[in-house]
């Protein structure tokens, strides 16, 4: 017999001052726009967010139905300006599937 146990997922909710934390700005380049062929659209968010309640966010602001959720941790570059080292930030994007017929134009604003 398995150890292991199935979770019965409840619906994440996320408040309103929360939803706004956690999509912070879309990310518009190259790779991104290829993504978006794909139904896909890429976002910064913050480091503690997690996968549901980055769907749950996406969900309630853009008004569309999530398929999947992707997140990617991108660790801070170490770069130098006028002989100091320093350190870029760390940055988390959100790689969030959309259900066929639903999109969202990341042009304009919310």
């Amino acid at each position: 017999m398995s150890r292991a146990r199935k979770i019965k997922s409840e619906p994440t909710t996320v408040s309103k001052e929360r939803i706004f934390e956690v999509i912070r700005h879309p990310v518009v380049t190259e790779k991104s726009t290829l993504g978006s062929e794909h139904n896909q659209v890429t976002f910064v968010v913050p480091l503690d967010a997690s996968k549901p309640e980055i769907k749950a966010a996406v969900e309630e602001l853009f008004k569309v139905k999530v398929k999947a959720v992707n997140t990617l941790r991108q660790k801070g570059k170490v770069k130098r300006f006028r002989g100091q080292l320093g350190k870029r930030s760390d940055t988390k994007k959100a790689f969030v599937t959309l259900d066929e017929g639903h999109s969202i134009d990341v042009t304009t604003g919310v």
